[in-house]
């Protein structure tokens, strides 16, 4: 039986300039094309992690949306995926009751979008729709009633953390929430999904899905947490969190220095 690694991408894959260098390229390229079974987990989407991974061309599956879907790399054809039910329609009132007004995620007829009230956006939210400028999942929507449309799986709100870390403790125990800061913009951010969708169930469903005996994973931040406590070996790259390095089986270099694929290049072993 073979070993599964597992590595998160912003701020442990990628470098500081958002994409995977071109040794890190490389090394899994090369290592996958000898055996070793790969995978990265995001909160990225499909669309986005390709873009900044697009000089990994090796069959994997990828994990994405923090766990709500598992994609194969190739065919994008969707192996694993975590939807909401319909009681995501009370949750969306909520938000809106509280003056929040999130960027939903959904297959809507088949297609993958992400929908938003434009004059409801905030200046987060607005700076974020712009890096996406171009993304053939963009849906302006003009009533709030179009954002509960198709089949949610996910649900992002950039807002200021008084009106967030209240609806987070609301909701952090019947969903998977994610409260933290983006390390890019410095934005708060609330992200709701269904409660099977996280990194670390993506994970021992692939685990279980590609008859992987061990697993090994390499993260940076503390919603990475759940994912080292699962693994049988867990790494943390030196510019990590340090409440994710309490949970480490060693820190290894950092992202900027390509410390996944180092550790990878010395220690993987068919």
């Amino acid at each position: 039986m073979s070993d599964l690694y597992v590595s998160d991408l912003d701020g442990t894959l990628l470098r500081s300039n958002e994409v995977t260098s071109k040794y890190t390229n490389q090394v899994i390229n090369s290592l996958v094309e000898e055996g070793m079974i790969f995978s990265y987990a995001t909160a990225r989407s499909l669309v986005t992690a390709k873009k900044v991974t697009e000089g990994i061309n090796a069959k994997i599956p990828l994990i994405v949306y923090n766990g709500a879907f598992v994609i194969d790399n190739i065919t994008e054809k969707i192996l694993i995926a975590n939807y909401f039910d319909d009681s995501v329609h009370s949750v969306l009132e909520d938000l809106f009751s509280n003056n929040v007004y999130p960027i939903v995620y959904a297959y809507i007829n088949g297609v993958e979008k992400f929908s938003f009230v434009r004059k409801m956006c905030t200046e987060g939210m607005n700076r974020f729709l712009e890096s996406r400028n171009g993304d053939v999942r963009t849906n302006e929507v003009t009533s709030l009633s179009e954002l509960k449309e198709g089949n949610i799986f996910y649900i992002t709100c950039i807002d200021a953390p008084k009106k967030l870390m209240p609806l987070y403790d609301k909701y952090k125990e019947k969903y998977h929430c994610v409260y933290q800061t983006d390390i890019y913009t410095n934005e708060q951010w609330l992200e709701i999904m269904p409660l099977e969708a996280s990194k670390s169930n993506a994970i021992r469903q692939l685990q279980s899905m590609l008859n992987c005996e061990k697993l090994i994973v390499f993260g940076d931040g503390k919603n990475d947490i759940d994912m080292f406590q699962m693994a049988d070996k867990s790494y943390a790259v030196a510019n990590a969190h340090n409440d994710l390095k309490q949970y480490a089986t060693e820190v290894i270099l950092s992202n900027d220095e390509d410390g996944v694929a180092r550790w990878l290049k010395a220690n993987y072993k068919q």
